[in-house]
């Protein structure tokens, strides 16, 4: 139970400071924040993983800079592909 308040919370830090980041204005609510912040943290995971393959295990939590770096992206993806942020 704590770790889903935590990853909702620390979620949402990272899908506000990817709102802010992300240059003009991205307009969301906070539960769409947090889910932006969430699936940031698991595709920048996941692009790390395919980069580092050291470690035997199949996905890597990604740090908190990666992730936001992730929902930057998503943003992105989001605007330019899918017109739909």
């Amino acid at each position: 139970m704590m770790n889903t308040i935590r990853m909702l919370v620390v979620g949402l830090v990272v899908g506000i400071l990817a709102r802010f980041f992300y240059p003009g204005a991205v307009h969301m609510s906070l539960i769409l924040s947090a889910i932006l912040g969430i699936a940031g943290s698991f595709a920048a995971g996941a692009l790390g993983s395919l980069i580092h393959k050291e470690s035997g295990e199949g996905f890597h939590p990604a740090g908190f800079v990666y992730s936001i770096i992730g929902a930057m992206l998503l943003i992105f993806l989001g605007r330019t592909v899918f017109h739909i942020i």
